[in-house]
């Protein structure tokens, strides 16, 4: 470990912020995000992922910067940018190209640099590397040398951070898998787990959050089973998660960053190679339609109400899950659209999320407070953030005319016993 005198994250994120401040903590770390805002804010302690708490950020050893030249000297380069897929859903590796052209043009020899995002089996070695070449001058796994090491961040899990899971690393060739176990030994207590190369811990990564959309859209496609023969899910998952290897799996909204994404990475791999990946992608039709499915069934329920086109609707939550700030690829949006299409007047509030942000990315002019407001034909429970959860018949009654209905998405308020006029609608 004495030959590692300086590390530096690419991208301070969601990923790259937590992991460089516990690296922080065992060598000397310097951060790089080309976003001058977030560089400003997380030097003054502010974190707007709430990922880090401000007193630890403030006392990190961690050097935040948006200078690339000031990662020149760096041995150990670690990138930690997005992977997201284009309006096709194919794999959008623009900013893996970009990262690694910036570190290119700095690159000294003998230096490695590590890859964290997400990919499909191929990508840090054939998209990565050549671009670190074009950029350097220098001979890839002569010159300077390639690692992966995925990611595993789940935002909001104050569980499973970085410096308590198993960290998989593939290195290159032994040497540089020998360095990158030192680096992530020191930084958490879940062991390595070194695999077989580079493209095998590749190809993990990207089945793990494969395999959890899978199982949530099989769940998803039972939801709808259920719904027909007048069967709450919930209460359906309540009873079979007695069983000892029953998979507990909850039915809803699939979006964030990573199980809505990460699908498509190997459907695109396996496409390339003349396969159709059926299961991964009847997975990912299935959870792509709930919006829709959702949206149906609560305007099919106002109508039940005689309720129709011009009915006020507050949805509660945009982000992709509860507790969070994060909007990345939220299907709530889904809902919300389907709604409006229908001649609903939606309103949407969320306490979590920033407003700027709603409105850059979905357009949604977030409400910035509750208080006050009523009059509503119908509340969607859309995002099981605590605030809501909390919420209790008085709150209701604030909030929603005398006929007005309770549309719960995740079954936050099943055990709230609502007054016989306030109508419930629950997967």
């Amino acid at each position: 470990m004495s030959d590692v005198k300086k590390i530096a994250v690419i991208g301070l994120g969601y990923v790259g912020l937590p992991l460089a401040v516990h690296l922080a903590r065992h060598y000397s770390v310097i951060g790089l995000d080309i976003d001058s805002t977030r560089v400003d804010e997380l030097k003054t302690g502010q974190d707007r992922t709430n990922e880090i708490d401000p007193e630890v950020l403030n006392a990190s050893t961690l050097d935040i910067t948006d200078q690339i030249s000031a990662i020149e000297d760096a041995d150990v380069f670690i990138v930690t940018v997005p992977t997201p897929v284009d309006s096709k859903n194919e794999p959008d590796l623009a900013a893996v190209r970009g990262a690694s052209k910036l570190v290119g043009g700095i690159l000294k020899k003998g230096a490695i640099v590590v890859y964290e995002s997400t990919v499909y089996p191929g990508v840090t070695e054939d998209v990565a590397g050549p671009e670190l070449e074009a950029a350097s001058g220098l001979v890839c796994g002569t010159d300077f040398f390639l690692g992966y090491s995925p990611e595993r961040i789940n935002p909001g899990d104050k569980e499973h951070t970085v410096d308590k899971i198993t960290k998989v690393v593939a290195g290159q060739n032994d040497e540089v898998t020998k360095t990158l176990s030192e680096i992530y030994g020191c930084l958490t207590s879940g062991g390595i787990f070194v695999a077989r190369d580079i493209r095998t811990a590749e190809a993990a990564k990207v089945i793990e959050n494969a395999q959890r959309d899978i199982n949530i859209a099989f769940i998803n496609e039972v939801t709808t089973i259920f719904q027909k023969m007048d069967l709450s899910v919930y209460d359906v998952l309540e009873a079979a998660g007695t069983k000892w290897n029953f998979l507990k799996f909850a039915p809803g909204l699939v979006g964030g960053h990573c199980i809505g994404v990460d699908p498509f990475y190997l459907a695109h791999s396996a496409t390339t190679l003349g396969l159709h990946p059926e299961i991964i992608l009847a997975g990912r039709r299935i959870n792509d339609g709930m919006g829709k499915y959702v949206a149906d069934c609560i305007a099919d329920e106002l109508a039940k109400k005689g309720t129709g086109s011009g009915a006020k609707i507050l949805v509660l939550g945009l982000t992709f899950k509860e507790n969070v700030p994060d909007l990345r690829n939220s299907r709530v949006i889904d809902i919300v659209r389907e709604l409006e299409s229908r001649g609903f007047l939606v309103d949407v509030h969320d306490a979590f999320a920033d407003a700027a942000e709603a409105d850059s990315i979905f357009e949604v002019a977030l409400m910035p407070s509750l208080d006050g407001e009523g009059s509503y034909d119908c509340v969607v429970g859309a995002v099981p953030h605590q605030p809501y959860v909390e919420f209790d018949v008085a709150r209701f009654k604030s909030l929603l005319n005398k006929n007005g209905l309770v549309a719960d998405i995740k079954g936050m308020w099943r055990s709230l016993e609502l007054p016989a006029h306030i109508g419930r609608w629950q997967l």
